[in-house]
C-alpha cells in the first residue's frame, strides 16, 4: 500500500486502508440491470463487486486529537462469514495500516462513525485468545448520531442483519460511547453532514480549511460509480431519500468544488464532481497524498 498523507488546514490526513471485501452486485446497485452496472466494474463468478475498507484518519495540528473514521469489518467473522463476504486482509488491515503511517490504536483518540453497519464499525472489538471480546482503541471516545444509535439498538427487520450484536453491545456496554446530535462540530474545521436514506443519522464527516473541503462518502456515494442519480443501493433504507440527499451533496460538490474521499472505491481514492447537461459524473480522481 502507498503512503498517503497531506497537509490540509490545520489537519493531516492518512488514509488507513483495512481490507477487502465484496458485496452482491444487484444489492449494491439496486433497480439498474446488470447490463448497465456491470460495464462499469468488475463482477465475480457470484455476481459480487470489489469493494474497500477505507478509513480515514485525522491528526489534529490544533488540538493534538487524533481521529479515526470507521475501522472496517474486524476479525470477528467466523469463516463461512469470511467466505460470503471474501474478506481480504492479505491487501490491507487495520493494524499495519497504522503502523505503516506511524500509530498504533492506542495514539487513536477518537472514532468518528459514519453508521454502525457491520464494514464500519467491526474494527472497534476483536476476539482474545480465551474468546472474549476486547476494545481495539483503549483510548478512544466513540462518537456516534444520536438517531443513528437507536436506529442500531432498535433496528427494524431489513436493517437488522447489518448490526451485528458483537460489534454493538460492546460499544454500548464501554464508557466510551459519545452521541451527537446531527451537524456535530469535533472541532473548529472538522463537523459531519447528516444523511437518513441509507440509514437513520449517518454521519459524514467534513473537513473545511476555508479554501478547499474534503467529505468523507460513506454510503452515500459508495462507488465512484454510484454518482449518478438512480444508481441507489438496494441495501438503502429510503432510496428516494437517498435520491434527494445525492442531490443536494452533489450540487454542493460542484458548486464548492469538493474533494470526496472514496470509503469502498476499491479503485478511486479521492474523486471530484462536474455536471453537464443535468447530469453529474466523477471527474478528477487522485490519491489522497496528491491533493494539493
Amino acid at each position: 500500500m502507498e503512503l498517503s498523507h497531506v497537509e490540509f488546514g490545520n489537519f493531516k490526513l492518512y488514509t488507513i486502508e483495512t481490507g477487502r471485501f465484496r458485496l452482491d452486485g444487484g444489492a449494491m446497485f439496486g433497480v439498474v440491470p446488470k447490463t448497465l452496472w456491470s460495464r462499469q466494474i468488475d463482477v465475480d463468478e457470484k455476481n459480487r463487486i470489489p469493494m474497500a475498507m477505507r478509513c480515514l484518519l485525522i491528526e489534529s495540528q490544533k488540538s493534538g486529537r487524533l481521529y479515526l473514521i470507521d475501522n472496517g469489518a474486524g476479525t470477528k467473522f467466523n469463516e463461512k462469514m469470511s467466505a460470503i463476504y471474501d474478506i481480504d486482509y492479505n491487501h490491507s488491515n487495520l493494524h499495519s495500516s497504522l503502523k505503516m503511517q506511524g500509530f498504533a490504536a492506542d495514539d487513536i483518540t477518537d472514532i468518528i462513525f459514519t453508521h454502525l453497519h457491520f464494514d464500519h464499525c467491526g474494527g472497534t472489538t476483536f476476539y482474545n485468545e480465551k474468546g472474549n471480546i476486547e476494545h481495539t482503541f483503549t483510548n478512544a471516545t466513540y462518537h456516534v448520531n444520536e438517531r443513528h444509535w437507536e436506529t442500531a439498538i432498535n433496528p427494524n427487520a431489513r436493517e437488522k442483519v447489518s448490526f451485528i450484536a458483537d460489534n454493538i453491545d460492546p460499544i454500548a456496554n464501554s464508557n466510551q460511547l459519545h452521541l451527537v446530535e446531527d451537524n456535530y462540530t469535533f472541532e473548529d474545521g472538522l463537523s459531519a453532514l447528516p444523511v437518513n436514506g441509507h440509514s437513520i443519522g449517518q454521519q459524514l464527516p467534513k473537513i473545511d480549511t476555508g479554501d478547499q473541503t474534503i467529505v468523507f462518502a460513506g454510503d452515500l456515494l459508495p462507488t465512484h460509480v454510484h454518482v449518478p442519480l438512480p444508481w441507489v443501493m438496494g441495501y438503502d433504507m429510503h432510496p428516494k431519500q437517498t435520491l434527494d440527499e445525492k442531490k443536494n451533496f452533489l450540487d454542493r460538490a460542484v458548486a464548492e468544488n469538493w474533494y470526496i474521499f472514496m470509503e469502498h472505491d476499491a479503485d478511486r481514492e479521492v474523486i471530484q464532481i462536474e455536471k453537464k447537461d443535468h447530469k453529474y459524473s466523477p471527474c478528477n480522481y487522485q490519491q489522497l497524498h496528491d491533493i494539493v
